[in-house]
């Protein structure tokens, strides 16, 4: 077995890729403006197969696999999927998603798509045609609900903080009142006193 490497397609790999791709009959055209989608393996430093990995929200879906060379093709995706899920785990994806029928995948726990799951795939994908397999890297609904309580609980401590803010507006509001009722009391006090004195101070 030849020494694999994993790396992130460049424009240097599209001469390669549009090759790879029109042997498929793949959509090369449309697929070289995603170039940046594409993970690229290589065989002892020779280009040896790429596979595209969309990601939108929450979702990732791997696309357009293929190989020059078959031999590598299991190895290259055990790679592949430990580079999926560190973009997965950089991008905060639920689910992983994908219309490939190898055997490979489904070994890694992807499984046929039912109805209800199929609601959560996202619009952008809905058009495509296929088989859907699909694996859940994280619960969703779980980490929905963790982050509605939380963001109940956040706005529960701003209610709680702003009416703080407000009860020590009040409050300081009440002492500035008061304060400027002493003082004008006091000059009150010195202005009478003033003027009741005041004939005696001129003597």
């Amino acid at each position: 077995m030849p020494s694999l490497h994993i790396r992130r397609a460049t424009v240097d790999d599209l001469p390669a890729l549009m090759a790879l791709w029109l042997a498929a009959q793949l959509p090369a055209e449309k697929l070289k403006d995603h170039l940046t989608e594409f993970q690229v393996v290589e065989a002892d430093g020779q280009f040896a197969g790429a596979l595209g990995v969309q990601i939108v929200r929450q979702h990732a879906r791997l696309h357009s696999e293929d190989y020059s060379d078959f031999a590598v093709a299991d190895a290259a995706r055990e790679l592949f999927w430990e580079r999926i899920q560190k973009l997965a785990a950089n991008h905060g994806v639920f689910r992983v998603w994908m219309l490939e029928d190898s055997p490979f995948w489904t070994r890694w726990g992807f499984q046929p798509a039912n109805a209800d799951i199929l609601t959560r795939l996202p619009d952008e994908w809905k058009n495509l045609e296929g088989r859907w397999l699909t694996l859940e890297l994280k619960n969703e609904d779980v980490i929905n609900a963790a982050l509605q309580n939380q963001f109940a609980g956040f706005l529960e401590a701003e209610k709680k903080s702003a009416a703080q803010l407000t009860e020590r507006a009040r409050q300081l509001k009440l002492f500035v009142t008061l304060v400027g009722f002493a003082i004008f009391f006091v000059c009150v006090i010195i202005a009478g006193w003033l003027l009741i004195h005041r004939p005696a101070l001129g003597r």
